[in-house]
């Protein structure tokens, strides 16, 4: 199933929103797999290697940086209004949240069985939504993630709930959004793209993320999705 890629730079450990993102850690893995290789390589190879490297690199000027058009680091098609890597400030929400946990394996079915328990006690209590269901990831990790399945509110109840249901509000401040269409599977190359995003800019981001449904509720058909994933920066 799927698994959330790591929307920090590896040179910022401390910053790594999921250490579970395995692609990404073999793609560093063998860009550094040559280390050895050259490491073990005679001085006076590397002299020869210098003598024709350097005059080639003093014959062609560099390139300039290229620029890309809004929208085209996305890996899918988007849509008028759509947006990738769109800073906006994130104002505090209030919400109806199921906390829970699940491992990436059974992360599609977890929080579908969360959102069936918050909606139940939604009807239950007469709490009606006035927003798109999100889930807010607050740690993630190699096996698994820490969630909240919400239902943004206009107002706290007055008998707040218990247990595993509790009312809170959204993380705030600057951050970017990205937006996915298709599969629920698919969303682990749009994560991968935000990863990049972040990257080649040098952004850094919190340990929790986003994603906002704003296609409705998760359904266990149907594979046409459009996910708002809000990336919070520090």
């Amino acid at each position: 199933m799927v698994k959330r890629h790591c929307l920090a730079s590896e040179e910022s450990p401390a910053a790594m929103l999921a250490c579970g993102f395995i692609e990404r850690i073999a793609r560093f893995e063998r860009s550094t797999a040559l280390t050895p290789r050259l490491a073990s390589l005679p001085a006076l190879s590397f002299l020869a290697l210098a003598l024709v490297v350097a005059p080639l690199a003093y014959a062609q000027p560099a390139a300039p940086p290229r620029v890309a058009p809004p929208g085209t680091d996305s890996p899918s098609p988007l849509k008028p209004g759509d947006a990738f890597g769109t800073e906006l400030t994130l104002p505090p929400r209030t919400i109806l949240y199921f906390r829970g946990h699940a491992t990436w394996d059974t992360a599609f079915e977890t929080l579908i069985d969360a959102f069936g328990s918050l909606n139940d006690y939604a009807e239950r209590q007469g709490i009606k939504p006035n927003g798109n269901p999100m889930t807010i990831y607050t740690q993630t990790g190699d096996t698994g993630f820490e969630f909240w399945a919400a239902l943004p509110i206009a107002e706290a109840p007055k008998d707040p709930p218990k247990g595993d249901i509790a009312i809170g509000t959204t993380p705030t401040g600057r951050a970017l959004k990205f937006t996915h269409r298709g599969s629920y599977e698919s969303l682990d190359t749009t994560y991968e793209a935000i990863t990049n995003y972040l990257d080649d800019r040098m952004l850094d981001a919190k340990d929790t993320f986003i994603e906002e449904y704003a296609s409705g509720p998760l359904k266990s058909t149907g594979s046409q999705l459009v996910v708002d994933v809000y990336v919070p920066l520090k």
